[in-house]
């Protein structure tokens, strides 16, 4: 009988056991862990191809725009809701995060408490890059970037009334980030084009064709 390959799938776990949790602090498998309102959310290291694009942005991120003095670029960072007696009881873990000056988070070492102005998230298929959203909001993030990572294909989310809404493209096929600037679009194959909205020479395809 020839071997039966297994998809992987999501699984609930009323109780980690603590041999569990203890082995994951101790190989680093928890790196990238979350907790969700007290549940903990298990992720896997990202792929290749998600840390990559997630490092060409933070480099571009970085170059163009934090260093023009418009704010500061985490990678990785730990965001967790203000308030609470303990902020591992409720945190999450985005790809980047750009926070202006004025923003609502409050830089606490560990983490931030509060919302920065934005927050990155590269989607990779069967992830739950979506259903942060409404932590987000919660926060006070100001917008929050899904960048698609195989198709390159950019997402705005900005605040609404009571939730996130999607910001459309411009006629020239830009989505604008209102609250950096920064102007974004997919272009082929399978690229983003990113640039400051006062600056067309800070253009630049991500990943870098070169």
């Amino acid at each position: 009988m020839a071997a039966m390959t297994q998809t992987p799938r999501r699984a609930v776990m009323l109780e980690v056991p603590p041999h569990i949790l203890e082995w994951r602090k101790r190989t680093g498998a928890d790196r990238f862990d979350e907790v969700w309102e007290g549940v903990i959310h298990m992720s896997p290291s990202p792929s290749n191809r998600h840390q990559g694009l997630s490092g060409e942005l933070a480099f571009w991120l970085k170059t163009h725009w934090a260093r023009r003095g418009h704010g500061k670029v985490f990678v990785q960072c730990n965001v967790a809701r203000p308030g609470i007696p303990k902020w591992l009881d409720d945190y999450r873990i985005p790809d980047l995060a750009l926070l202006e000056p004025g923003c609502a988070a409050r830089d606490l070492d560990t983490h931030f408490a509060g919302g920065p102005s934005v927050v990155v998230e590269v989607y990779s298929p069967g992830d739950e890059s979506y259903d942060k959203l409404p932590f987000y909001f919660d926060i006070g993030v100001e917008e929050v970037w899904v960048i698609h990572r195989d198709t390159k294909v950019p997402e705005i989310f900005v605040r609404g009334a009571k939730a996130f809404r999607v910001a459309k493209a411009n006629r020239a096929g830009w989505l604008v980030s209102k609250a950096t600037g920064i102007e974004m679009r997919a272009v082929s194959p399978n690229q983003l084009a990113l640039r400051l909205a006062s600056d067309p020479a800070t253009q630049a395809l991500v990943p870098d064709p070169a």
